[in-house]
């Protein structure tokens, strides 16, 4: 059989516009702005014998601009090469930037190429990605993050529990780190009020809490009976979390704002928490998504992968553990396919590849793009 070529790449880096601006603690204490908008950055690929993928990574914030530049620099370094090789492809992409190192914008740029690659050896086997791997279910424990940010009234975050709930979400998380943290006790004590004793809940404190005020709010979340705290203190704090992890009954979870394999594997080592959130586009694609995983299953670590469900159903899927996925909506415009909710779980899909193609309201959205290679 002769070997398949890439025979052209193009980017988009594509502006996904929220209908409002959104708010956590972050925002509420000052470091940063209301967020208004979403950056991704969109691989396809086509190969010689006609086959085609698609790839994505995202920045909220900044960010967006600098990951579409950086791809731009290395992608012809596709051109000509097998794209079933996807991690020589990796290595020969990470050493083409490798004075910009191997975390953030460098690998995050890299990974919509690496998770374009995974599509494009899913959909030549005809496979869905969760069965190329190797998945242990087909379907996954999904909660609702984006009806619970502390910019939305109480009443209204309540009424979006109800909504999400009535859609089959198994799950509700809610924003705290309120400067106030009264605040945060009013709106968690109303929410399990609300949804009851025994359904699964959540609270995001997004980094806001140093040590000592992080050992006092979780001491007094406890009674709420919580699947987690996520986040009490700084993603970096690996021996801060690993005290919350120790002496707190409810479990800690953190790593969504790692950018590396290597930091990921600190929060092992310092067994700083019981549930692990990679995000595969900030920590360079599936490839080391994958990587990183096998570390954490042979931890014992729960997953709940962060944001980008698209990608990380199929991920989620192939972890030994029962894991949890985080179901946002804001994404759907940019696909001509939605995830399916059924009873608490998100359906993985059963279409090859990431089983996605994308909109033409993505299109309408895309305000750089950059191609090389023969069409």
């Amino acid at each position: 059989m002769s070997v398949d070529k890439i025979k052209h790449v193009k980017l988009s880096h594509v502006v996904l516009p929220l209908g409002t601006g959104i708010s956590d603690a972050k925002v509420f204490t000052g470091r940063q702005k209301p967020m208004t908008e979403v950056n991704f950055l969109f691989c396809e690929i086509e190969t010689e014998a006609g086959y085609s993928g698609v790839g994505f990574s995202y920045s909220k914030r900044a960010g967006g601009p600098a990951q579409f530049a950086h791809a731009s620099e290395i992608a012809d370094n596709l051109i000509g090469e097998d794209p079933n090789d996807i991690d020589k492809l990796r290595v020969k992409l990470l050493w083409a930037g490798a004075s910009v190192g191997r975390s953030g914008v460098a690998v995050q740029a890299i990974a919509a190429i690496d998770v374009c690659l995974w599509d494009l050896k899913a959909k030549r086997a005809d496979l869905p990605l969760s069965k190329l791997i190797g998945a242990h279910r087909d379907s996954i424990r999904t909660y609702n993050t984006s009806g619970g940010f502390l910019s939305s009234p109480l009443e209204e975050v309540l009424d979006n529990a109800t909504k999400s709930i009535e859609s089959g979400i198994g799950g509700i998380k809610i924003k705290v780190g309120h400067p106030d943290h009264r605040v945060d006790l009013e709106r968690t004590a109303a929410m399990r009020e609300h949804v009851g004793d025994d359904f699964p809940l959540m609270v995001d404190a997004n980094q806001q809490w140093d040590r000592p005020t992080g050992m006092r709010m979780c001491k007094l979340l406890e009674r709420f009976n919580l699947v987690w705290i996520e986040e009490p203190l700084d993603a970096y704090d690996y021996e801060g979390h690993a005290e919350l992890a120790r002496v707190i009954d409810t479990p800690i979870a953190t790593g969504e704002m790692l950018a590396s394999v290597a930091e990921h594997e600190k929060l092992i080592e310092h067994h700083s928490c019981d549930y692990i959130q990679p995000d595969a586009p900030r920590i360079g694609g599936i490839s080391e998504f994958l990587k990183l995983t096998k570390f954490a299953e042979q931890a014992g670590l729960m997953l709940a992968p962060h944001f980008a469900m698209e990608i990380h159903s199929h991920l989620a899927a192939t972890y030994s553990l029962e894991p949890w996925v985080e179901h946002f909506t804001w994404l759907d415009p940019l696909f001509n396919e939605h995830m399916e909710i059924k009873d608490g779980r998100m359906i993985v899909s059963e279409r090859p590849g990431l089983g996605v193609t994308l909109s033409g309201q993505l299109r309408d959205w895309t305000v750089n793009t950059f191609e090389v290679g023969a069409k």
